[in-house]
């Protein structure tokens, strides 16, 4: 009996665990709503201005390379050299470049577009722009990366 229990529990929770995980894999390919209040599902646009931008923030953990040298430095001066300047050639705007005060190991930064559509039309010439991929093969960072995408308030002074 004691057998068969384990076996269900094992079973149920094989069975949660592949629906949390088709979740998760669901929810990575789809694309995070921003932009103007007429373009979010209703649960997202009542705050929202019907002129809103879709705004990203970002935050990248730099690991240290494999010599144990701090990758932030890197990641700052791959930024400095070419990397914000790239992505306003591409039509984003790059609102700041911050550096966390209680991480030094993380860079903040935040991007804005029109909307999402424009987001997914920077972001696609972005992984094949040239000059990218040079940069990154210079500055070869890894970092963590933790994504927030974001509409303005209908009464927020940044727009």
């Amino acid at each position: 009996m004691k057998k068969i229990l384990m076996a269900m529990i094992a079973t149920s929770f094989l069975s949660l665990a592949g629906v949390f995980l088709t979740g998760v894999a669901w929810a990575q390919q789809m694309p995070l709503p921003c932009g103007p209040a007429g373009q979010l599902p209703a649960e997202f646009s009542a705050n929202v201005a019907a002129d809103a931008r879709c705004f990203e923030l970002r935050m990248y953990t730099a690991q240290p390379d494999e010599n144990g040298n701090h990758g932030i430095a890197e990641l700052h001066q791959r930024f400095r050299e070419q990397e914000v300047a790239i992505f306003e050639r591409l039509g984003a705007e790059v609102i700041a470049v911050w550096q966390r005060l209680d991480d030094p190991n993380t860079l903040v930064w935040m991007l804005a577009y029109r909307d999402r559509a424009h987001r997914t039309e920077v972001w696609d010439a972005f992984r094949t722009d040239a000059e990218w991929l040079a940069l990154r093969e210079k500055y070869p960072v890894q970092v963590s990366a933790e994504v927030y995408m974001m509409s303005n308030t209908d009464y927020s002074h940044l727009k």
